[in-house]
């Protein structure tokens, strides 16, 4: 199998390629790096149609020329220009045409440096991805011979959240990786007016947070008594005023990767953000990978 990389045929990013190559680098895979072409309508040779595709594919093969001076012989690739409506379509045909594993991709150029932003393709892709999504962090950069050193897994105290975990140990397992759990609360800050009903959404949130704590623990219990078990690195909560401040009131190291999953209220096999999910891959200050419903049934791989 292999990972699919997407490039904007018109933008020259290395975030992306920097994610690809330590993903395919720790699972021992090669990389097949796409940049989509829009179609357009068919006109008479020598238009305006014709000039316009020919720059639209001579700016593409100097995008995919300068992916392959990114990644040099770091890892395996091979690099292709496919034609389709949208750049969501193309890069869904390419990853059910190639038997790909995990389609990766960069974030919009107009977010924040250090954070995940979603542009309207990258977003169009998380709701039908047939498989698995990794999104770089603007301006994300690793060491050379970078590897993912740690594995952690998005919790919510739900079941379908604990195959996630038990998959992403599977993963972390394969791939030498540290497992963590980690779980994310936003409480307001206290103020003079509300406090009283800020006393009880506190109240909540520790309660919330002792379940998620217990179940955690005995997750981690079931992973350790595996034989194929990866090095456990814990459980541990996020807490703020923010989905920024929870996100950042964590430790994260280079060569880690967040691994959330998709809501349960989109579509079976696909990829679907739900608020909650979505709130932690935009303020994710590491590389994220989206998990389609029951993909990350442990075995699946």
């Amino acid at each position: 199998m292999s990972l699919l990389v997407g490039v904007d045929p018109a933008h020259r990013s290395a975030a992306v390629l920097h994610l690809a190559a330590m993903l395919a680098r720790s699972a021992g895979t090669d990389l097949i790096v796409a940049a989509v072409l829009p179609g357009t309508w068919p006109m008479a040779a020598g238009s305006a149609d014709a000039e316009w595709r020919r720059y639209a594919r001579d700016t593409a093969n100097q995008v995919l020329d300068h992916a392959a001076a990114v990644l040099g012989d770091a890892v395996p690739a091979e690099y292709v220009l496919h034609e389709a409506p949208s750049a969501r379509r193309g890069l869904a045909e390419l990853a059910e045409r190639s038997d790909v594993e995990l389609i990766v991709v960069g974030s919009s150029s107009a977010g924040p440096l250090g954070r995940i932003a979603l542009g309207s393709e990258s977003d169009a892709l998380l709701r039908a991805a047939p498989v698995p999504v990794a999104i770089a962090p603007r301006g994300f950069r690793t060491a050379p011979g970078a590897r993912v050193v740690r594995v952690t897994a998005a919790y919510r105290g739900t079941g379908e959240s604990a195959d996630l975990v038990l998959g992403a140990a599977e993963v972390a397992a394969s791939v030498g990786a540290d497992l963590r759990i980690a779980s994310f609360a936003v409480v307001p800050p206290v103020s003079a007016t509300s406090g009283a009903g800020l006393d009880v959404e506190q109240g909540i949130a520790d309660e919330w947070a002792g379940d998620v704590e217990r179940q955690a623990a005995q997750l981690l219990s079931t992973v350790s008594s595996r034989s194929d078990a990866p090095r456990i690195a814990g459980a541990v909560i996020g807490t703020g005023d923010s989905w920024e401040a929870a996100m950042d009131d964590l430790e994260w190291e280079a060569g880690e990767v967040l691994v959330v999953g998709s809501s349960s209220l989109g579509p079976v096999a696909r990829v679907f953000l739900g608020s909650h999910a979505a709130k932690v891959v935009r303020h994710s200050p590491v590389p994220v990978v989206v998990v389609p419903r029951g993909a990350a049934t442990p075995g699946r791989g």
